[in-house]
């Protein structure tokens, strides 16, 4: 539920004043949109979080590193080319890419990051991607950031996009964000990129902290497959041209700035997870009344990402046992003998043992386009709720045949 002082507006990364984005074809796919330029010409106090992966992308490395800095005036993106597993010529690449960026920007290239999802373990073609990154650069505007949120989709089949505005000191603060993100989902980073936007007056640490807060509850709560990507990103920049005073950790403007942060990011995480790969079905999973929130989270991630229950909610087979297996090898504490388990509004456990329900009514509920998982633990205070989606025969057609 959204807060009633968190106004959802149309848009994306380019709803918040100062920000340009473009998005154009570079000639990395054949025909759809593959590059994006996203860019503030103020320097902007910059954060991220990044993939778990040992194994990680010559462009996220880079990022990495220049972030340590805080600040950023902007990122290209590309699609079609992970740039991972390239060894020293991959991270020549990355950097050329922010260096073509910053020419054609006229800014330091320090202040440029770079973020790329696609094949892992190809060549990235220079050729195509310079060129492409003057195009983008030609066509940045503060209209372009629907077309830089599809030119950063791979197998996604729609674009992610969302913003919110809120107050902070009587001052008007927008955060937009755009993600991609369809397979090769899973908690800790996912194959997933997003950009989130802000005008907030706030400095790079708080930033940083906020969004690792944030990230916690969004991000790292979907799954769709259990993969974990090389070259997963998630990056803030905010230009501070709200006007307010800096946002200060432990403040009702922080607790106010953070929850806008979090409505963003949920609204990215959720439509990753309903997007995934061949998925019909949003799952929802919500752990309520668990002992800490590190056990709520793991009971509703394991079930989130049982690839048995997944396969039961895309048959609308209301196998509840296998909803408190998952529970049962996540790590979570609490007694089996007392979880109640609910699918939508229909009680199907309780107690840990079955219940007497309508397999007629719980066929109908795991046929709708999103399924609320409850599962009541009743061993203390703490919720969570994470964000996955069914597993599907589409999911295999298109994960056998990804490189053609």
């Amino acid at each position: 539920m959204t807060l009633d002082y968190i106004k959802i507006i149309d848009g994306g990364v380019t709803a918040v004043p100062g920000f340009l984005a473009s998005g154009v074809h570079a000639g990395l796919k054949k025909e759809k949109l593959d590059l994006a330029i996203l860019y503030n010409s103020k320097l902007c106090s910059a954060a991220g979080v990044f993939t778990t992966n040992r194994v990680k992308a010559a462009s996220l490395l880079l990022t990495m590193e220049r972030i340590k800095e805080g600040y950023a005036h902007g990122v290209v993106v590309n699609a079609g080319n992970a740039n991972a597993c390239n060894g020293p010529q991959g991270l020549d690449d990355a950097a050329a890419m922010t260096r073509a960026a910053a020419k054609e920007l006229g800014i330091d290239e320090k202040y440029m990051l770079v973020s790329s999802t696609g094949v892992i373990g190809e060549p990235m073609p220079m050729e195509k991607v310079l060129p492409g990154i003057t195009k983008a650069a030609g066509k940045l505007s503060a209209d372009g950031g629907h077309a830089a949120a599809k030119a950063i989709m791979t197998t996604d089949l729609v674009p992610k996009e969302c913003a919110v505005q809120l107050e902070i000191e009587g001052h008007t603060v927008t955060i937009g964000g755009m993600a991609k993100g369809s397979g090769m989902i899973h908690p800790n980073m996912a194959t997933m990129l997003a950009f989130i936007t802000t005008d907030a007056v706030i400095k790079p640490s708080i930033l940083q902290q906020a969004l690792k807060q944030v990230v916690d509850d969004t991000f790292n709560m979907i799954t769709v497959d259990g993969d974990t990507s090389t070259n997963d990103s998630v990056l803030v920049l905010a230009s501070g041209d709200a006007g307010h005073s800096p946002i200060v950790e432990g403040t009702t403007q922080y607790e106010i700035f953070t929850a806008g942060l979090r409505e963003v990011c949920k609204k990215l995480a959720q439509d990753i997870a309903r997007d995934g790969e061949g998925a019909t079905t949003l799952l929802e999973v919500v752990v309520k009344n668990a002992p800490t929130i590190k056990d709520a989270r793991l009971a509703a991630r394991a079930v989130a990402g049982s690839n048995l229950f997944k396969c039961a909610v895309f048959g609308e087979d209301a196998n509840w046992g296998r909803i408190l297996c998952a529970v049962g090898y996540s790590g979570a504490q609490f007694d089996p003998g007392k979880v109640d388990i609910y699918l939508g509004d229909e009680q199907v456990a309780q107690n840990g043992g079955a219940v007497p329900f309508s397999e007629e009514r719980a066929k109908e509920i795991l046929g709708r386009d999103k399924v609320t998982v409850t599962v009541d633990l009743k061993a203390g205070e703490k919720c969570a709720a994470a964000w996955g989606c069914d597993l599907t025969y589409q999911y295999v057609r298109i994960n056998g045949s990804y490189r053609t």
